[in-house]
């Protein structure tokens, strides 16, 4: 894997683990609104700490496909996963 595969990588499982984080912590607005009954956004989102566990989170399954892809468990050169040539 070269750099600018681990860094789309990289981007793609943020991006993803990113939206498994955002629910975590959050509480509706007690009071709706009077018309629409709507509660809206949270009032306290805590996205700089979501930012930080997501980016967290993703390094840690970053380094583990990294890990698998540099290792020669997976491979399709040799081994059972290898591309038949003729």
């Amino acid at each position: 894997m070269n750099w600018f595969t681990g860094v789309v990588l990289f981007v793609i499982i943020w991006w993803t683990a990113l939206f498994a984080v955002l629910p975590l912590g959050t509480h509706p607005v007690q009071d709706p609104d009077n018309v629409s009954g709507w509660r809206g956004a949270p009032e306290n989102p805590r996205l700089v700490r979501k930012v930080i566990v997501t980016t967290i989170v993703t390094a840690i399954i970053w380094l583990g496909v990294f890990a698998v892809v540099k290792s020669d468990y997976l491979s399709f050169r040799h081994g059972w996963l290898a591309i038949q040539q003729d």
